[in-house]
């Protein structure tokens, strides 16, 4: 195996183990050794290919953004949140993203908790999240707020059920955030679906 090979190997092994540990132990309670103990490598190897836990908590929030980005260029997107079910294909794609990606999701909160620098970054990330939606609101009439406002509760009501009702079966979710959000953007009752 070729040198290039070994080392994407070892950070691919060392991302996956970080992901295991956070889903188990949380961000902060992992420390680098637990990592590379856990991806099989040596400790020190962890260096060679991230400055420290924050940098690789960092390609793990690439990897969620290259994710959410991959919804964006569907046939299926549609940017107008006067239409049901440009709504609902918003709320699916978080609640999917949210869930292939809950440990990170979970260690990004953690960091910001404990790391000024690293709530900055997660704060640059949302924001740049919710810009990619601004222009979805466009052919909305009597937002209930300015449009960031708008966004950011939007954002709130999608990331809660992740949180606080995890158990919750996603097409239940969807459905009910769905609802939710259209009549506080369009004022008026959720259509029914064909």
């Amino acid at each position: 195996m070729k040198r290039a090979e070994q080392a994407s190997e070892t950070r691919a092994a060392l991302i996956e183990a970080a992901k295991r540990l956070f889903a188990t132990r949380g961000y902060l309670n992992t420390k680098v050794t637990d990592i590379t103990a856990e991806a099989g490598r040596a400790a020190g190897s962890f260096y060679n290919h991230f400055a420290g836990k924050e940098e690789l908590l960092k390609a793990l929030l690439d990897e969620l953004a290259a994710a959410s980005d991959r919804y964006a260029v569907t046939d299926e997107h549609k940017s107008d949140f006067t239409d049901p079910e440009a709504i609902r294909y918003h709320v699916a794609a978080y609640w999917r993203v949210h869930r292939e990606h809950a440990p990170t999701m979970l260690a990004l909160r953690q960091a910001a908790l404990v790391s000024e620098d690293f709530a900055r970054t997660l704060e640059q990330f949302r924001r740049a999240q919710l810009e990619d939606l601004a222009d979805h609101l466009a052919h909305v009439q009597n937002l209930p707020a300015s449009v960031e406002t708008t966004l950011t509760l939007m954002s709130a009501m999608m990331e809660a059920p992740t949180q606080l009702l995890p158990e919750l079966p996603e097409a239940e979710a969807v459905e009910v955030a769905t609802r939710f959000i259209y009549r506080a953007l369009n004022g008026r009752d959720y259509p029914p679906r064909a």
